[in-house]
């Protein structure tokens, strides 16, 4: 009989034990999950990466044999338009249209904004009332402020897009509520969208209007659902993996340290942190369009796959002791951010705000610790981003500077 999947965690830092096992026993086999439906799960690093990179495996969930996450995942990702759940050429076509906002030069020049950023929330953080929501006041408004000036968006409205984010990517709501959300938030950004025709804007929002839109390159549909997926994406997973990343670092007094040195952190800690705390731990999803043989085990056409790169990220065969911390650790080829046509297109801006992020917080606050026990902390282990929805600290004790 087939497992059921996911599985459970016995560290909240850790991929689940039994993932460790099936990549060491039975890297390549079928589980059972919400619907019934017997996908296969892969669990060793080649076998994932060759998933990701191959067009055979198709990211569409209206293809039988797609294994949704659950009925929220389903209505999320049906009929959405997102290219993200297009494969190519469309997803080609439409995916070149964004590549130039998300360059190493374009985001580089976004540094200086987001240490402002950073600098002006530790401000607040630290005039206001002690303990604290590291989440709320810290880690949620980074990411939402940042993804808010890049596209374009009045943060004054963080509450009305970050409620409608929560329920959209959260597996728990129902199908209805889920639409409803989305609508809501297309709604809005539509709005934003047709006002920029009469008033253009060097944004995000702005250029799509002018450079894609108005020519006739992208239908309005289309340009709202790339920014609902921009919006969403580009604030919902830098938060948690800001947040988990800072509680895994007070855990680890002697990798925090590294953040506080005067000359920063290497320039590989944050793709470090990426390996061992892959928020996307549930896999990545695909469904075969043909018989594939992947590492040993032929693939047939309808089936699903999960690509577990969360533990695929600790491999042994690719990772010396991948189980430690090496904030050092060079080459470090992980797949926190996938692989392969699907990579993530905001990548190099996650790991600015994680870069900023945490080296703000930690020179700032050298007292920081948890205000509540680990074990009470609320970990995201039934979301498909995993995270801690609340963080609770305290910081005095030492200067703050």
């Amino acid at each position: 009989m087939t497992e059921p999947f996911p599985f459970a965690r016995d560290c909240p830092y850790s991929p689940p034990p039994r993932l460790a096992q099936l990549r060491r026993d039975a890297p390549i086999s079928r589980v059972r999950i919400w619907d019934g439906s017997t996908p296969w799960l892969l669990t060793r690093y080649d076998d994932v990466r060759a998933v990701l990179a191959d067009r055979r495996f198709s990211v569409d969930p209206t293809r039988p044999g797609y294994p949704a996450r659950g009925p929220a995942g389903r209505a999320r990702r049906r009929g959405t338009g997102s290219f993200i759940s297009m494969d190519a050429p469309e997803h080609t076509r439409l995916r070149r249209m964004l590549i130039q906002e998300f360059t190493l030069r374009r985001v580089a020049a976004l540094r200086p904004a987001v240490e402002r950023t950073a600098t002006g929330l530790l401000d607040k953080l630290v005039a206001g009332p002690e303990p604290a929501d590291l989440v709320r006041t810290y880690a949620l408004p980074l990411a939402s402020i940042v993804i808010a000036e890049l596209l374009g968006v009045p943060y004054a409205d963080h509450a009305f897009f970050e409620e409608r984010a929560r329920v959209m990517t959260d597996n728990a709501t129902s199908g209805d509520a889920n639409r409803a959300a989305t609508a809501d938030l297309a709604r809005y950004l539509g709005t934003l969208l047709q006002h920029r025709r009469a008033h253009p804007t060097d944004d995000l929002l702005g250029r799509l209007s002018a450079q894609q839109v108005e020519p006739g390159h992208l239908d309005r549909a289309g340009a709202v659902s790339m920014a609902v997926l921009l919006l969403v994406a580009g604030h919902e997973t830098t938060a948690n993996q800001l947040a988990l990343s800072v509680a895994f670092l007070l855990r680890n007094p002697r990798l925090a340290e590294s953040f506080r040195r005067a000359d920063g952190p290497p320039a590989t800690a944050v793709d470090e942190l990426l390996r061992l705390l892959t928020i996307t731990h549930t896999g990545r999803r695909r469904v075969a369009t043909a018989d594939v043989p992947i590492g040993g085990v032929v693939i047939r056409a309808g089936d699903g796959v999960i690509a577990a790169a969360d533990i695929a990220n600790r491999d042994p065969g690719r990772f010396p002791a991948p189980d430690d911390a090496d904030l050092g650790r060079t080459p470090n080829p992980h797949l926190a951010f996938g692989h392969g046509e699907h990579l993530c297109l905001g990548h190099a801006l996650a790991r600015t705000e994680l870069d900023v992020g945490l080296t703000a917080l930690l020179r700032r606050l050298p007292a920081l610790r948890l205000a509540t026990p680990e074990p009470e902390l609320p970990f995201r282990h039934d979301h498909p981003i995993y995270g801690i929805d609340h963080l609770p600290v305290a910081w005095s004790g030492l200067n703050v500077h």
